[in-house]
């Protein structure tokens, strides 16, 4: 199996909003995010535009399209990025994708842009997404508690982080 990353295209916008929508997916990704075409559209448009500070970046196994991941860069003077957004179509869980999609993120925010710090926040009822950041060399940092309402729920926001000295590069 070969998991790649790439910039998404104008040509993966239709499978970005099937993706996000699918009913496995969509209540474990934040409630406030592009979801139709022209949102997702814009996003691609600047992901290209501005390739330093937005990312929005397609998983592929085998050549075929697989998950969606993104970053935000949150501070330029401190070199953080923020990162959201991981999903992995279901057809493609168990085989441990996320995980090296995450790595292979992680080397191009470190290596090839100059970040420092990259940063994430997930629902703390997504115990998939934690147990993800932690394989993929995060440490657990903090929790806003009852911080989003979500799924007609308040739920806590469990923040996590990496450092570009504590980086897994195993792929």
């Amino acid at each position: 199996m070969n998991v790649t990353i790439r910039r998404a295209g104008t040509d993966d916008a239709d499978f970005l909003v099937e993706l996000i929508a699918h009913e496995d997916v969509e209540p474990f990704l934040a409630a406030v995010r592009a979801k139709d075409h022209e949102e997702i559209a814009s996003e691609i448009a600047r992901s290209v535009e501005d390739p330093h500070a937005f990312g929005l970046f397609v998983i592929e196994v085998d050549g075929e399209r697989a998950g969606t991941m993104r970053f935000t860069r949150a501070n330029e003077r401190s070199r953080i990025a923020d990162l959201g957004a991981l999903a992995v179509h279901p057809s493609h869980r168990g085989a441990k994708v996320a995980d090296t999609a995450a790595r292979l993120l992680q080397r191009h925010l470190f290596d090839d842009l100059g970040f420092h710090r990259l940063q994430m926040e997930i629902y703390a009822f997504n115990e998939r997404a934690m147990a993800h950041a932690e394989r993929a060399g995060f440490t657990r940092e903090g929790v806003r508690r009852k911080a989003y309402w979500r799924n007609d729920t308040w739920v806590d926001g469990v923040l996590y982080g990496v450092i570009a000295e504590d980086r897994q590069d195993a792929v």
